[in-house]
């Protein structure tokens, strides 16, 4: 309707500009042939405007065409009107001074107006044709994007699906099922995921994606320098973004964020949300909407997690019930799991299921669902304030589970632990059930680098908030403290959503929360709150604070107010810009966590840290500045969380010190061991009697001059024996020619990882015993001979090794390797003296479970043949470079990724298509991947396989089978369209350093083309 109106509007002026007096003032100015073809290109464009405005209902360049359109159209109307009006005044002033009555006034008044008739004309003339022409350079633009409606050249290359439905029916676990699907995995390059919630923060969502995308953090200075830079990251990917939660309902908000989502044909945006009016502002195609369950499906959900059955054939008693139960539910999955969670203890007891059903929470009308509420009534005393502490999260907050219970411990609400159980372990078993009931949800797995993270749905979090109470206060930049000021003396607890400094002048009346316990800011890695100026102010009033956490950049500076806020137990700087931890810090004696983690420019501790004697974690991982562990630390023997100690030699700390930490738990870094003097510091250190620990690195120095003594090293490391329930053992720099005796002992029976790493004097190794090693990483020790596997099945038949992924580096002496029939993955790299490698203890039966072979730069290795080749069964992916004396042998069966290349022979001579007595020009079916590099490879052309007939013995014969294809150093090659027009399953193709090729094929919607 709109468009027919402006058009309409425009069509009148044209039409009356072509008639009486305007035309001739069109044409006395001379712009009579400006408005002819204004006039004729805009008919051309409005014989299609009804069409277009019917199809921008389903197409998105249709409907941005038609924006820019409607914009360009006002523009129009308002010149043509300008020039109507302009007319009428001229004829004003003509018919005026050529009026008898001039003795008048009047015409003296109009006399004046019009002396400047002349100049006035000459300089309106000269505007209106420039204004025309550049109305003219844009019509005519539209005019030819006109043509290219619905073509993919003119077309977004990004489609938007939507899924709405209510909350708690499943919309966030439909799009974590396809984003995390092996499948989609492998058909996007870059995967993002956000989570959005209530705030459309264009700024931080784009950034969210850059980090995610451009895999580091970097400032820009506004948002026109960002976008273009994200736009530079994604141009020519195939992405994936996932926007979780959206309620943004303004159109114009949606297509800033969208301009630089520009990628790859068949790039996607999913997005989450309970509006349908949010899809429709952001163009998504018809929205696939997740109703709730049928009656039949939310029975078996309450069966699986109420009796962990799929139905309840075997207890028919409760059926009615059930009925009635999914029914209050409304269908919605998370209500339902949440109720069952609840029965689950009742078991298949009639009455206490029609006792719940019967409660009276399922007749309150607040916004709470009543499943969920009635879920938090029934939970155990102690695990509701747990719960209710959590409203200071805000919506889709990722949190670490010690990070929340050493704020509960810290808050007080672990003090009566359960006989000899620390709050700690009486925090992680809440924790779990809190889990188990579903008020929390796990969102990753985490990974040997990462912790697991969890979240609370929507719901949850409203629930939480709802059953909180006045003594809870949360702050963004959307909520104001005026008239709140009889509630201030209540408050106890206050987390800080804002962002930037706009809403410190709210902060500052903190100060009439005279006892405020909490203070958290709550901020993603989009958002940056900078308190440096509010808190220096703020603090000193804050004198019962129990929970101080200040993460995220949100201070560059911290206060020596501090010292004073004698109740503190729990500090948390992680992530911040702070150089040092001042010395009032160690007046906190309450203090029982203290976590600097991520504090990239600390350099400092406090001095007389000794005082802190109830500090029970103090985690310093990722603190590459800070070098020097403070004196006296060995005294405080409540510590459980120490990530790192730093030896040093006269007055610093001694690895004697760690005597009596004897509660150290998780991880412990020791650097500085080559300061060690005197073995007996080492036994003293009593590493095997701290049982708690489960990981741990211990490193020497990485420079090998005339101070080491390798001797004395190995005496050192002989007394640092760890303890034996140990899962993860890295050594670095160590000087001596060998592992201690207790290294080769079976008393390791935990011991999961080792890595060993610049021990360039160690000669042999002896790993057979440890049975429970999964994963071996050895590179740097250049006069390593021997690794010892033998003894894995020696005196004891249940004694077998479950290695799972090897990884030997640039170890120059080590001639050969005894692999496991266990192993999954062996990556061997520049390994120059390695010239056998056997897949088990036999030499001759191979291993079925080896999945990843990856050997480069090892020129001397020649034990592999076709036979070895044919019967890796499970081998799917293999890489081959500058391994000169590969086989010429036919592939696994089931190879699906394959890289080879710089073999130092000719291509035609690698295996892969000359030798039909092995089949060789027979790739597997199941070869999808292939990586070339073409380095002296005598490939002058690409030939598909099966047409060996009309290929050159020079040419390299491609399986149809490929999705994947990347070919670089091929400097002979001229072309690839036409075989690459015959892969029909190929979707990426990357082409580097290629220069000769001259037909590279354009990106389409189902083939990814990038050039380097």
């Amino acid at each position: 309707m709109a468009d027919t109106v402006v058009s309409a509007a425009v069509n009148v002026l044209i039409e009356k500009i072509f008639s009486g007096d305007l035309l001739k003032m069109v044409r006395s100015e001379g712009i009579e042939s400006q408005l002819k073809e204004l006039q004729k290109t805009w008919n051309y464009i409005e014989a299609v405007l009804a069409d277009a405005s019917e199809k921008q209902i389903t197409d998105r360049s249709v409907k941005l065409w038609l924006q820019d359109l409607r914009r360009l159209a006002y523009d129009i109307e308002d010149v043509l009107d300008d020039m109507a009006t302009e007319c009428m005044r001229r004829k004003f002033c003509d018919e005026s001074y050529g009026s008898t009555s001039t003795g008048n006034n009047l015409f003296k008044r109009i006399k004046l107006t019009c002396t400047n008739f002349t100049s006035r004309n000459l300089m309106y003339g000269r505007n209106m044709r420039s204004m025309l022409d550049d109305i003219n350079v844009k019509l005519n633009d539209l005019a030819e994007k006109k043509n290219s409606l619905g073509d993919d050249a003119y077309n977004q290359n990004v489609s938007i699906i939507s899924i709405v439905g209510l909350g708690g029916v499943g919309k966030t676990t439909l799009a974590q099922l396809l984003y995390n699907n092996k499948k989609v995995k492998a058909r996007f390059e870059l995967r993002v995921w956000i989570c959005v919630s209530d705030e459309f923060d264009v700024k931080a969502i784009s950034k969210i994606i850059y980090k995610s995308v451009a895999e580091k953090h970097k400032e820009f200075d506004n948002l026109d320098q960002l976008h273009v830079a994200l736009q530079e990251k994604l141009s020519n990917k195939r992405f994936l973004i996932v926007l979780d939660d959206v309620w943004n309902e303004d159109q114009d908000k949606w297509e800033v964020l969208e301009k630089p989502l520009k990628g790859a044909p068949g790039s996607k945006i999913i997005v989450t949300t309970r509006k349908t009016t949010v899809a429709s502002v952001m163009n998504c195609a018809e929205p696939y909407v997740l109703g709730i369950l049928s009656d039949k499906d939310a029975l078996s959900l309450l069966a699986k997690s109420a009796l962990n059955e799929h139905n309840f054939d075997s207890h028919p008693s409760l059926i009615s019930v059930a009925r009635l139960i999914i029914k209050r539910c409304k269908g919605l999955p998370l209500a339902l799991i949440a109720i069952g969670r609840v029965l689950k203890g009742k078991g298949n007891d009639e009455y206490e299921w029609d006792k719940l059903l019967k409660s009276e929470i399922w007749s309150s009308n607040d916004r709470i669902l009543p499943a969920l509420k009635l879920s938090y009534y029934i939970l155990p005393s102690q695990l509701k304030q747990l719960f209710a502490y959590c409203c200071l999260f805000q919506k889709d907050y990722l949190f670490h589970k010690k990070e929340l219970v050493l704020m509960w411990m810290a808050e007080g609400f672990l003090n009566h632990p359960n006989g000899n159980m620390s709050m700690e372990s009486v925090g992680f078993e809440y924790f779990e059930e809190l889990h188990a009931r579903s008020f929390f949800q796990l969102h990753s797995t985490g990974n040997k680098y990462t912790l697991p993270k969890y979240t609370m749905h929507d719901l949850m979090n409203d629930l939480a908030i709802s059953v909180a109470g006045d003594f809870f206060y949360v702050l963004d930049d959307k909520m104001d403290v005026n008239g709140r000021n009889k509630a201030f003396e209540k408050f106890r607890h206050f987390s800080y959503l804002g962002q930037g400094s706009a809403e410190n002048e709210n902060l500052k009346e903190l100060h009439r929360c005279e006892r405020l316990r909490t203070f958290l800011t709550v901020s993603d890695h989009s958002h940056y709150v900078y308190l440096d100026n509010v808190l220096v102010d703020l603090l000193p009033k804050l004198q019962f604070m129990r929970v101080l956490s200040l993460t995220q950049n949100s201070i560059t500076d911290v206060p020596r107010s501090i010292g004073d806020l004698k109740h503190l137990r729990y500090l948390n700087f992680s992530g911040t810009e702070i150089k040092q931890v001042p010395e009032e810090v160690s007046e906190l004696y309450n203090l029982q966590s203290l976590l600097v983690r991520g504090c990239m420019k600390l350099t400092s501790l406090p001095v007389s840290f000794h005082k802190l004697i109830n500090l029970r974690h103090l985690d310093m991982s990722d603190t590459p500045s800070l070098n020097k562990t403070p004196l006296g630390m060995g005294g405080l023997t409540s510590l459980q969380t120490l990530s790192k100690v730093m030896i040093k030699r006269a007055n610093g700390f001694k690895v004697s010190d760690l005597k009596g930490m004897l509660n150290l738990q998780g991880e412990l870094s020791i650097s500085g061991l080559e300061k060690v003097t005197v073995p007996q510091q080492a036994t003293d250190a009593n590493l095997e009697g701290k049982k708690g620990l489960v990981s741990l690195d211990m490193e020497w120095s990485d420079v090998f001059d005339d101070s080491r003594n390798s001797i004395l090293e190995y005496k050192v490391f002989q007394m640092l024996r760890p303890p034996t329930k140990l899962n993860k053992l890295n050594i670095w720099s160590y000087g001596g020619m060998k592992f201690p005796s207790w290294f080769v002992g079976p008393s390791f029976d935990k011991l999961t990882e080792l890595t060993i790493e610049n021990c360039p004097n160690l000669v042999e190794l002896s790993i057979g015993l440890i049975s429970t090693l999964e994963y071996l990483f050895i590179s740097f020790c250049e006069n390593l001979v021997s690794i010892g596997e033998n003894e894995v099945n020696v005196g004891s038949s249940d004694r077998k090794s479950v290695l799972k992924e090897v990884v030997l580096s640039h170890c120059d002496s080590l001639e050969s390797y005894n692999c496991p029939n266990t192993v999954e993955k062996l990556h061997i790299f520049y390994c120059d003296s390695m010239t056998s490698v056997s897949m088990s203890t036999t030499l001759q039966e191979l291993p079925s479970s080896l999945r990843s072979l990856d050997v480069f730069n090892c020129k001397n290795l020649k034990s592999f043949s076709h036979e070895h080749l044919q019967s890796l069964t499970s081998l799917e992916e293999m890489r081959i470079i500058r391994y000169d004396s590969f086989p010429c042998g036919s592939w696994p069966p089931n190879l699906r990724k394959l890289e080879i290349g710089r073999l130092k022979k000719p291509m035609s001579e690698w295996g892969l298509q000359n030798y039909p007595e092995w089949g060789l020009q027979n790739y597997p079916t199941s070869l999808v991947i292939l990586r070339l590099d073409g380095s002296n490879s005598g490939v002058t052309s690409f030939a598909m396989e099966g047409d060996e007939m009309n290929a050159a013995l020079t040419s390299f014969l491609l399986p149809p089978s490929l999705t994947f294809l990347e070919i670089r150093n091929f400097n002979d090659v001229e072309s690839i369209s036409e075989v690459v027009q015959h892969l029909t399953h190929l979707q990426r193709l990357y082409i580097w350093r290629c220069p000769n090729i001259k037909d590279v094929p354009q990106s389409t919607s189902s083939l990814t083309v990038h050039v380097d």
